[in-house]
């Protein structure tokens, strides 16, 4: 498992004081928002589309700082916006890890070779690199060519300086599982830590709305494909018993509180995706939200087929940590990883055989059995000229 012991040490110490101390709900990781700027104008990112005068904006480091006191989550992921573009991130990351917060840094890399000389190695720090899965694929994904490329580079120049690397990887519909697994072996060969992965769940900003896995049993199937019939050598930083989940081999109701995001509007209702309003205090967040209205088990249309970690890893960390059963159940999935499955690995290999990604996306507009000329999607291609304005901003 690509989670140091010292770290899952800190996270198994904390979860334990929570339950002794009788709290149903509390925070697992802080999602902190210092910016909404990007260098990137993903499809599936609503982030962007806010106008200039908010893209223009910051959290200040004193805001970060405060955000993470009253939260108390042992860790915090910085996503954005792109957070190496913030004026002041070497303070906010210098001052987290000196609150031995373990941080997460969100970056899809453009900028990460030269911005390394910003920051300290440190148990406490991890750049998190957005990778999407294989070079074309990432590059579909986030709408512009040469990422994937110059992601590589930067991971492999922050391993080589001593710097803790993990990836974060969002998967699509019409993801191809083959594709998927050799971009595992891929990122375990560049010497990262360990891997995060998550379905891509309907974000109501993001231009384009069809390639999101809106279905828990397209979602099972695909993760079933990925994981099924896999070799030791993968390693991810995240609960196993989440990765059952995603699997179909597990339920869970989400833990929207576990994973709260503060950002320039302040505490956001419920979670990461959803945004029913802002609280100004975490406390506020927690006791006057009314959390009943979230999850499958709500009935909330929002909510039913959604399996994205920053509602479900918090509710299978808790499971771990609940029980005799939950605590065997983590070990057996750390050690019995591989699960056989044959059906599964005859359905990898009829997916050799179909379209998936890029391909698709342009057989879908082939007209009279002809490429049109320079043709992508509408919502990818108008995203792409964006760029321009954002950088602007």
């Amino acid at each position: 498992m690509g989670v140091p012991l010292a770290q899952m040490w800190t996270v198994a110490s904390y979860v334990l004081k929570q339950k002794l101390k009788g709290r149903k709900r509390y925070p697992l990781v802080l999602m902190l928002e210092p910016l909404f700027r990007c260098n990137l104008a993903c499809a599936g990112c609503g982030k962007i589309q806010y106008p200039a005068h908010i893209l223009k904006s910051e959290l200040t480091p004193e805001e970060c700082f405060a955000a993470a006191e009253e939260c108390e989550a042992p860790m915090v992921s910085i996503p954005g916006g792109e957070p190496l573009m913030h004026s002041r991130i070497q303070e906010i990351v210098e001052g987290l890890v000196a609150r031995k917060k373990y941080v997460y840094l969100c970056t899809n890399a453009i900028l990460l070779k030269e911005k390394l000389h910003l920051f300290k190695p440190s148990r406490y720090l991890t750049f998190s690199v957005h990778m999407d899965g294989q070079e074309e694929h990432h590059d579909f994904a986030v709408c512009r060519e040469g990422v994937y490329q110059t992601a590589r580079e930067g991971i492999r120049e922050a391993v080589q300086r001593g710097f803790r690397v993990t990836t974060n990887t969002t998967l699509f519909d019409g993801a191809d599982p083959n594709s998927v697994r050799q971009f595992f072996d891929e990122m375990m060969a560049l010497g990262v830590e360990g891997m995060m992965v998550s379905p891509g769940y309907a974000y109501p900003k993001a231009p384009d709305q069809k390639s999101f896995l809106n279905e828990r049993k397209r979602v099972n199937d695909l993760f079933t494909m990925i994981f099924s019939n896999r070799g030791k050598g993968w390693k991810f930083n995240q609960s196993p018993l989440f990765i059952e989940f995603l699997m179909g081999r597990r339920e869970y109701e989400c833990t929207p509180w576990g994973n709260p995001t503060y950002n320039l509007f302040g505490w956001q209702r419920p979670c990461y995706l959803i945004q029913d309003g802002y609280a100004d205090t975490f406390q506020e967040l927690m006791n006057e939200t009314d959390w009943d209205r979230y999850g499958r088990a709500s009935g909330n249309p929002s909510c039913q087929q959604c399996m994205v970690h920053c509602g479900y890893e918090p509710s299978a960390v808790n499971h771990t940590f609940s029980s005799f059963g939950g605590i065997w159940g983590t070990i057996k999935a750390m050690v019995f990883n591989t699960y056989a499955n044959p059906a599964a690995l005859n359905r990898l290999e009829e997916e050799k055989g179909k379209l998936h990604g890029p391909a698709l996306a342009l057989a879908a507009l082939t007209i009279d059995g002809k490429k049109p000329s320079g043709s992508e999607p509408e919502s990818r291609a108008q995203h792409k000229s964006d760029k321009s304005e954002i950088e602007a901003a």
